[in-house]
């Protein structure tokens, strides 16, 4: 189903919020203050209504920062809303897909000595990720990090391309069945583009250490042919060559110019690692951030599971190959922003179930990461009040903890909920 303006739809339980009929009681509390959206063809999951019973504990921790005055100017009534694809209308759809092309068609501020394959601002991001996989994957920085990296490219597309909204996330509940022909990637007008065409020699991503160890292939592989970014130009990378006909960056850290297309399996059986039901269980089943970050990452591996991965490895591999499915240089595929998009939900939801004890929480254990030392325990003790986190040119540094508030963090910039 294509939604337009005239098929959105309200939540049965959230009547009242932006839309009520005439004879309806006022809404009241949170409900008056967040316009909420739903697409009618994805009822809601068991997460989105773990989410919607969870706000009375949102506006409840908000209320008392503003009663203490360290809201930062955040409130409900003017916090940024991020909303899943398929819940947009059409025309904001298109609208996204525009800012990301003109982001990619605007001139790189890379050091042009350090990343000569950077030639977009959409090219800033991916070098980056590439360049500093320590402060994006540790324990410490993984979810704070990656929050400030999304809202930094928000506001790139928001302030240099003229986007009117924020960045969308993805439900991978939504499309796991079928997510070839999903609105995310059905390659109409309105998607993130189609899926690759067939490449009889890409098998699958390897995942060692699980059983089954192996991704098998959706039955992509090749170039996209359809939809917007069908013509993207990937200029970044390879620095893991997930098929034989990529061609190698000349450059050995990948940061060379290497144009080529992008590639893309839209591939069922990752996305079956990321259901609703797996991400609920994370959630609920985890009081304490260590086993929270550990289940994200499927560590330990899961036993006598056919989508073993883990939701962080499952969501970025529904559209591998090049470059989304190479660790380093995956944000070369616009779709990376939906993916993170909806860890950092699923991060917010966990520490809104107990904000007072789970805000401010921080994994000790070193889960198995790209590069990172495995399985160990932080070293050494760490001041948080005093660990800042810098992203370099992307955006200017700041304390790690106000990277953990979506409500008043980083001075009141980070102000925005998910629906």
């Amino acid at each position: 189903m294509e939604m337009g303006d005239a098929v959105l739809v309200l939540s049965p339980l959230l009547v009242g919020v932006s839309a009520a009929p005439a004879d309806a009681p006022a809404a009241s509390g949170w409900a008056s203050k967040i316009k909420v959206i739903r697409n009618a063809e994805y009822p809601l999951d068991v997460v989105d209504k773990l989410e919607e019973d969870m706000f009375p504990k949102v506006e409840a921790f908000l209320n008392k920062k503003i009663a203490a005055g360290k809201n930062n100017g955040c409130t409900l009534e003017n916090a940024a809303v991020r909303r899943e694809w398929s819940d947009m209308s059409i025309p904001d759809r298109e609208e996204y897909v525009r800012a990301v092309t003109c982001l990619m068609k605007l001139p790189a501020k890379a050091d042009k000595n350090k990343f000569p394959g950077a030639i977009s601002r959409f090219d800033d991001f991916v070098a980056y990720h590439m360049t500093h996989a320590g402060v994006l994957h540790d324990n410490l920085h993984l979810f704070a990090a990656h929050k400030y990296f999304l809202y930094a490219y928000e506001q790139a597309l928001r302030n240099e391309c003229n986007y009117t909204g924020y960045q969308p996330y993805m439900n991978y509940d939504r499309y796991a069945n079928d997510p070839i022909n999903s609105p995310m990637f059905n390659g109409n007008s309105s998607s993130m583009g189609g899926n690759g065409e067939h490449d009889p020699t890409y098998r699958g991503i390897t995942q060692n250490g699980r059983n089954p160890n192996l991704i098998k292939s959706g039955g992509g592989g090749g170039c996209v042919k359809s939809g917007p970014f069908s013509d993207m130009v990937v200029s970044l990378g390879p620095m893991t060559k997930m098929v034989a006909n990529i061609p190698s960056n000349r450059r050995s850290d990948g940061l060379g110019s290497n144009p080529r297309c992008l590639r893309r399996d839209i591939n069922r059986n990752a996305a079956m690692g990321a259901t609703a039901d797996r991400a609920y269980k994370l959630i609920n089943g985890n009081k304490g951030i260590d086993g929270f970050y550990n289940e994200l990452l499927g560590q330990p591996p899961p036993k006598n599971d056919p989508y073993p991965w883990g939701i962080h490895t499952a969501g970025h591999y529904i559209h591998a190959v090049d470059p989304g499915g190479d660790p380093a240089t995956s944000p070369g595929d616009p779709v990376f922003y939906f993916h993170h998009g909806a860890l950092d939900r699923l991060w917010w939801i966990w520490q809104m179930q107990d904000p007072d004890a789970r805000l401010n929480a921080v994994p000790l254990i070193m889960a198995d990461m790209p590069g990172m030392n495995h399985g160990k325990r932080q070293k050494k003790p760490v001041d948080l009040d005093k660990e800042m986190m810098d992203i370099d040119w992307i955006a200017p540094p700041i304390k790690l903890l106000e990277a953990h508030d979506n409500l008043g963090g980083n001075g009141g910039a980070f102000c925005y909920v998910y629906v």
